[in-house]
């Protein structure tokens, strides 16, 4: 089992250099949303296909993360009807970690979150975000993917 640690923010503008990024499409979906944080996803991630476990809320959850075969991928789509979004991701380095920019595809389509990982509680904690970044949503669970794929993008 694995610990993911990350923060996620509105976005406020495009970061500098965005036009000189390459993004990587993706596509996921929920096949199970349970009570208590627990969902279970697969995702399309350019050529790589995957089975996602999350158990918890907020900055610090539980991820469990197994590769699949395109087959398998295909097998569980259709359970997902209703609970998808697409995405394209572009990746950057903002202050020493890696930060997760998705511009949102579809019915989603306009929405940028951008999100990182840390090492530590501490480490994200003391984060501090680049001006283009926006409102910390990392407890706001409207912008969470499996809520924005079932509810669309929250009013204000």
């Amino acid at each position: 089992m694995g610990t993911e640690i990350e923060r996620k923010f509105l976005v406020d503008r495009l970061p500098p250099d965005f036009e000189n990024l390459t993004g990587k499409t993706i596509r996921q979906g929920y096949v199970i949303d349970a009570a208590g944080g627990i969902e279970l996803r697969v995702r399309q991630k350019q050529k790589a296909y995957y089975q996602t476990v999350k158990m918890g809320e907020g900055l610090s959850r539980t991820e469990i993360e197994i590769e699949l075969s395109p087959d398998q991928f295909n097998r569980l789509w259709p359970y997902t009807d209703g609970r998808r979004v697409s995405k394209t991701r572009y990746t950057l380095p903002v202050g020493g970690h890696t930060a997760e920019l998705d511009c949102f595809n579809g019915n989603l389509e306009g929405l940028l979150l951008v999100e990182v990982e840390f090492a530590s509680v501490d480490a994200a904690r003391d984060f501090v975000p680049p001006d283009w970044f926006g409102r910390d949503v990392t407890e706001d669970r409207r912008y969470k993917n499996k809520h924005l794929a079932v509810h669309g993008i929250p009013g204000s």
